[in-house]
């Protein structure tokens, strides 16, 4: 059944038996608003952040332990940073903003959601939970060909015949602002919610994220 954005009179809760949920957080806002949406629901979520040896990662695993509800168990950290070693994405070697451009074939990794999805319902499974949350909305990100819709359905069929792990993407549908829009209604702490593909320690404001970043918050009203 195709998902739909939430909104406050749509539930969001798990399709199965399992009183269990995992969500992937990265301390974005999308997965944030997922986590925030699911505790606002009374679904016991146990969130899981992925190090895959991005240069942002203890920038992202601050914000992930700042930015979740504080009466939400504390993220567990999974580290496979060994995989990517020696990528010359910009995602993996950051690039100094001063004096180098990025463009966005420089943010690509190949397979990194197929990874993500697989490590998930790996470690899922290993916890006895049969459902994963992410925050995945539909990208127009020039590389970001399997954060698409389209890419995210298909996983889905090719998952369901690997094991018993669902995968629910709340926003796989949706725009950015319809994230904003509910992160608002959640009363998530958006200012502290870091997503910036090129630099580690402040938003760039120019990378693919931060421009979609900025145009969803004037969209919704918030700048």
């Amino acid at each position: 059944m195709p998902e739909r954005a939430l909104s406050s009179s749509e539930p969001i809760l798990p399709r199965n038996d399992m009183k269990n949920v995992l969500v992937l957080t990265s301390g974005g806002l999308d997965s944030t608003t997922v986590a925030y949406e699911l505790h606002s629901r009374g679904v016991a979520a146990r969130p899981m952040f992925f190090d895959y040896g991005q240069h942002c990662a203890e920038m992202e695993w601050a914000r992930v332990n700042d930015v979740l509800p504080p009466t939400m168990p504390r993220p567990e950290r999974l580290v496979f940073s060994d995989i990517f070693r020696g990528s010359r994405s910009r995602l993996i070697e950051e690039a100094d903003l001063w004096q180098q451009t990025v463009v966005d074939d420089d943010l690509y990794l190949p397979y990194r959601t197929l990874l993500f999805f697989s490590v998930a319902a790996a470690r899922a499974q290993t916890l006895g939970i049969l459902e994963v949350y992410t925050g995945f909305i539909n990208s127009n990100h020039a590389k970001e060909i399997d954060c698409t819709a389209s890419f995210l359905n298909g996983l889905d069929g090719l998952m369901k015949d690997v094991g018993p792990v669902q995968f629910v993407s709340p926003f796989r549908r949706s725009s950015k602002v319809d994230v904003v829009r509910r992160a608002v209604d959640l009363g998530v702490p958006i200012g502290k919610t870091y997503s910036c593909q090129a630099a580690s320690t402040f938003p760039c404001g120019a990378c693919p994220n931060c421009v979609e970043r900025l145009k969803a918050l004037d969209e919704a009203g918030l700048t």
